[in-house]
């Protein structure tokens, strides 16, 4: 039987939980270089053997427009989300955007990620976007079944990012 997948606010505890978690994906989503200039540094080993950290962490529990989550398997941690309001559309009018979304590899292939998507529309309900970079394939093929699996998801329409704002697709839809 596989093990619960639960997503749960991150309490203010768990912020080194989720910045170690954040290593390994920032591990990970350095494979699908080459990054923006802006963002290079990002995906380089510090002289500590460690990432930077990630600098919009802290905000996610001093602003209420930030929401991390933790996602566990089996009441162990297993990745994590984070949203906030940020459209990646012009004049896009949202209220939850999937900032950033991990599920640590010993955990992929086993429904995880897609239990935790439909968790998490079903938890904040209103107008959505994941905008998924250019850069990462398996992302763009995860993304449009996670959400369309989701019961509570209509009007989910793809668009692709202006390239200068954004390089990629982005997903919007409503999840009631």
């Amino acid at each position: 039987m596989p093990a619960e997948v639960t997503v749960q606010r991150a309490e203010l505890h768990e912020q080194p939980l989720l910045a170690g978690l954040m290593q390994f994906y920032q591990y990970d989503f350095s494979e699908f270089g080459p990054v923006p200039d802006e963002e290079a540094a990002n995906y380089e080993f510090g002289p500590d053997g460690f990432f930077p950290p990630y600098r919009y962490l802290p905000d996610y529990w001093r602003d209420p427009t930030r929401t991390p989550l933790v996602i566990r398997r089996g009441g162990r941690p297993a990745g994590f989300a984070l949203i906030n309001q940020r459209s990646h559309l012009s004049g896009g009018a949202i209220e939850h955007n999937m900032a950033e979304f991990f599920v640590a590899r010993g955990h992929r292939r086993h429904g995880v990620a897609t239990q935790a998507v439909a968790q998490i529309l079903a938890a904040y309900p209103g107008r959505w976007e994941v905008a998924v970079v250019a850069r990462n394939p398996a992302a763009q093929a995860f993304w449009p079944r996670a959400i369309a699996a989701a019961p509570n998801v209509s009007e989910l329409v793809r668009h692709e990012g202006d390239g200068a704002h954004w390089t990629g697709p982005i997903w919007s839809f409503v999840a009631s």
